[in-house]
């Protein structure tokens, strides 16, 4: 529910009515799609309440027919493969945050309505794939050691903080389409720019790191008690 929350700040709230107005606003869009919204969803582990609510009847039915169709069981395995690869999650999220934030990209997205509907599609979308390995959604699928979820949060990162840095640093406006219609307020579009870029450094990072954090402490927890109980003496029961 929290995330779908954040789904409705970004798609229907009144949010919706300054996107066009603020930069920083139109950001907050896009870190609520990216980083919160799949997060909090796959967090509430909805395909394993669907399974689990699915009669077994009916599963079986489905695996048996439809499913047990032989290009459509390829193109799942295939899927599968894409979903539980972590690189091919991490390239996906990066991509389409790098490309939709090239200005040509961003502003035919902001000049038609159905390219913004499919760039924030695209968004959520990344968004799903990126956080797969570190929540483990998918049942039956194999994953990467829980050690390299850090890691892979952790380089995250880097592509962010770069487009942050630009945006913040940036000694003009980058996106036009900001530098021309009504403002109501008193910013500036640069200073409008700034606040997007630090908006984001810090949002992602935080909300990046913060799993790679209790992820660590996690590992270091269970490394502890395997050593506490492999240093315990054993006493002879009779």
């Amino acid at each position: 529910m929290s995330g779908m929350f954040a789904l409705w700040l970004a798609l229907g709230s009144p949010l919706r009515t300054l996107h066009h107005e603020l930069l920083s606003i139109h950001m907050v869009d896009h870190i609520l799609l990216m980083a919160v919204a799949p997060l909090l969803i796959l967090f509430g582990a909805p395909f394993r309440s669907f399974i689990q609510v699915v009669p077994q009847r009916f599963i079986r039915k489905v695996s048996t027919g439809f499913l047990s169709w032989l290009p459509l069981r390829r193109l799942g395995q295939r899927l599968s493969r894409a979903l539980g690869n972590p690189i091919f999650c991490w390239l996906a999220a990066v991509i389409a945050l790098i490309a939709w934030h090239v200005p040509a990209a961003f502003d035919l997205a902001m000049r038609s309505n159905v390219w913004h509907a499919f760039e924030y599609a695209s968004f959520f979308a990344s968004g799903l794939l990126f956080w797969s390995p570190v929540i483990q959604p998918w049942p039956g699928l194999a994953h990467s050691p829980r050690w390299s979820t850090v890691l892979y949060l952790f380089f995250a990162t880097f592509p962010c903080d770069m487009l942050s840095a630009f945006l913040t640093f940036c000694d003009r406006v980058v996106y036009p389409s900001y530098l021309s219609g009504i403002r109501r307020f008193s910013i500036s579009p640069l200073q409008d720019q700034e606040y997007a870029g630090a908006l984001m450094w810090v949002c992602v990072t935080f909300i990046y790191l913060l799993p790679a954090v209790v992820i660590t402490t996690q590992l270091l927890s269970h490394s502890h008690d395997a050593d506490r109980l492999s240093s315990s003496p054993v006493r002879p029961t009779f």
